[in-house]
């Protein structure tokens, strides 16, 4: 098992690459990224014969900035035969370890939504043949690995498996979130993939909970207000710029028309603090440290909007800045992904985690 699949971001295959390069390199398993312009996937060469296997299980893929998905690639079939697909991929699939789910994906880009159709009719009769050869578990177990079947063509596919503890949980790494027709922005979308992505599902309850308090800088027209009121928080949005009105009419957001670096809350009661300003990410890395460290809030999501050109590193640079930031009061675990309703930014999470766990009952 010597390639590790990425799926990423049409356009950001250099910015996967240099990352799968770096965290290789810790790992001590040498090799070289190959990549395409605007494919949607990076593939990381491993010398090592067992590394990809290795990367798989061992490399967090939580950890990964711009990786939407991470598998091994256990073979590469090329030229199907249009009339029976099934018994050339079910022959390259011998060997594989007993997986617990099936997953059959392409790139996301036009060519690969073109194959979309295709690949829901021939999940379905290629689950049942892999049941027929005892490669997959008669019911899906979530505690097995995931078969990936990843289609650059109608003919030609990547066959591969990721680690259920250690992937995305979502079909081609995307959440399939539907817009609210009446949130003042599609940016919406943002803040709820990032609570999806970083928060999980069954504390939801405990960390995003109705009567919360929040902070939204820089609000206006209000698309992350809106994700935070549609959980029955009560907002303070900070722009010079107006509010949509039906979020006013919620009764749940106050706006004050004020300057988002320098405001503070009178009071030490406000739990998530949201940013998606459009500033220098040094800047935004400073106000966001500051409201941390001094305790005016407990957990953080922002984004950092990154440049043209060395966007990886960037990246890591902004990050390892606002580590350091944070270091003065000591505690926080940071957390960045590229989401999929990210375009050039990232989104950042920040919390503590011994804090969290005061909000879990004790029996």
């Amino acid at each position: 098992m010597k390639q590790l699949l990425i799926y990423c971001r049409p356009g950001f295959e250099k910015e996967a690459a240099a990352e799968i390069q770096d965290k290789a390199g810790e790992f001590g398993c040498p090799g070289f990224a190959r990549t395409k312009d605007d494919s949607g996937f990076v593939i990381y060469e491993c010398f090592g014969p067992d590394d990809a296997d290795l990367m798989a299980r061992k490399l967090l893929y939580r950890e990964l900035i711009f990786a939407r998905q991470m598998l091994v690639v256990h073979a590469e079939v090329k030229d199907l035969p249009l009339d029976d697909r099934i018994s050339p991929l079910l022959e390259a699939a011998e060997g594989m370890e007993l997986c617990g789910d099936i997953r059959v994906e392409t790139p996301d880009t036009n060519d690969g939504k073109e194959l979309s159709k295709f690949c829901r009719k021939f999940t379905v009769p290629m689950r049942q043949a892999l049941r027929g050869k005892g490669l997959l578990t008669r019911k899906e177990m979530n505690n097995r690995p995931v078969l990936h079947l990843f289609f650059l063509a109608n003919n030609h596919a990547l066959l591969g498996y990721s680690y259920s503890f250690n992937n995305s949980p979502f079909h081609m790494g995307i959440p399939r979130l539907r817009f609210a027709s009446d949130s003042p922005s599609r940016s919406s979308l943002k803040l709820e993939e990032a609570f999806h992505v970083f928060i999980p599902r069954h504390e939801w309850e405990l960390r995003l909970t109705s009567g919360m308090r929040a902070v939204d800088l820089c609000a206006a027209p209000g698309g992350w207000t809106h994700q935070l009121v549609s959980r029955d928080m009560m907002v303070t949005a900070i722009d010079h710029n107006p509010m949509d009105a039906k979020l006013m009419d919620t009764g749940q957001v106050k706006h004050y028309k004020d300057d988002a670096f320098s405001w503070r809350p009178a009071r030490l009661n406000t739990y998530w603090l949201v940013s998606d300003m459009v500033e220098k990410p040094a800047r935004v890395v400073s106000i966001m440290a500051a409201w941390l460290v001094e305790e005016n809030c407990q957990e953080a999501i922002f984004n950092l909007k990154l440049p043209m050109k060395k966007r990886y590193a960037e990246a890591v640079h902004n990050l390892d800045q606002l580590k350091a930031k944070l270091a003065a009061l000591g505690g926080f675990h940071v957390q960045a992904k590229q989401l999929y309703h990210d375009r050039e930014e990232i989104t950042v999470h920040v919390y503590r985690p011994f804090k969290v766990a005061k909000l879990i009952p004790k029996e």
